[in-house]
């Protein structure tokens, strides 16, 4: 084989390797491209607060959106629709951007704004002032109150009692919510008070007549118990028996 020859094969050799190189290259990076896998989460509408709600307002349109957020992450107690809250009453305060919850608000058969805003174990109950009772128009729905009790004997004798402390004023005139301090002259005042306050109430309004005590917001009540007497005992042994007798004064 001449020279010319071999210098021929040598560089076609050359060429098969450079050929073969690059189709192995190519074939490499097709079976290691990476798998791009997209994840799908699925989003689902959830009512909140577009502003603040006080408690007791009714909700209109104004005072919520909506909002998505991924499904997981909406519990039973949420709304997904504003239908389903709009005309309901808030039983507390909730604020802006607070997502509402069956819990704060009235659900259907809880009855109007103020039986919405009745806790648990508590009663509403209404009685009839005057100027005069109604503290000269100063009171207003949250105050709180002591009730007075007057029982005139005569002409010359009469008593007051404090029967009730610390009440809760729920509405004025029919109103329980109101922005506005100015005095306004009532007719009526609802009380929040519980099963037997209320009858201590009704109670006191047929013996005498009824006042109301504006109280300061800040003055933190706390009832004193009573302390009840327990008269001594005497323990009397007669051969194998014995008694325990109550001594009385």
């Amino acid at each position: 084989m001449s020279k010319s020859q071999l210098v021929i094969l040598f560089l076609f050799s050359i060429g098969l390797g450079i050929a073969a190189v690059f189709f192995a290259k190519n074939w490499m990076d097709s079976q290691i491209q990476p798998q791009v896998e997209v994840e799908v989460v699925e989003r689902v509408p959830i009512v909140l607060a577009s502003l603040e709600i006080p408690a007791g307002t009714v909700i209109s349109s104004q005072h919520i959106t909506t909002k998505l957020i991924e499904k997981e992450w909406r519990g039973e107690e949420h709304y997904s629709s504003e239908e389903d809250v709009l005309g309901r009453i808030a039983d507390s305060n909730i604020f802006a951007d607070e997502i509402i919850t069956q819990s704060r608000i009235a659900q259907p058969g809880e009855g109007s704004t103020l039986a919405a805003l009745i806790p648990e174990n508590k009663r509403a109950v209404t009685i009839r002032v005057n100027d005069v009772i109604g503290v000269a128009g100063f009171l207003l729905p949250g105050n709180k109150v002591d009730v007075l009790n007057t029982i005139k004997y005569n002409k010359n004798s009469a008593n007051t009692l404090t029967i009730l402390r610390d009440i809760k004023v729920l509405a004025v005139d029919q109103t329980a919510k109101t922005d506005d301090n100015k005095p306004v002259i009532v007719r009526a005042v609802t009380l929040e008070v519980s099963p037997k306050e209320a009858e201590k109430l009704m109670t006191a309004q047929s013996k005498g007549d009824i006042q109301l005590a504006l109280r300061n917001p800040h003055d933190d009540y706390k009832p004193v118990a009573r302390k009840r007497y327990v008269a001594p005992s005497v323990t009397i042994i007669k051969g194998t028996e014995s008694s325990n007798i109550r001594v009385s004064n």
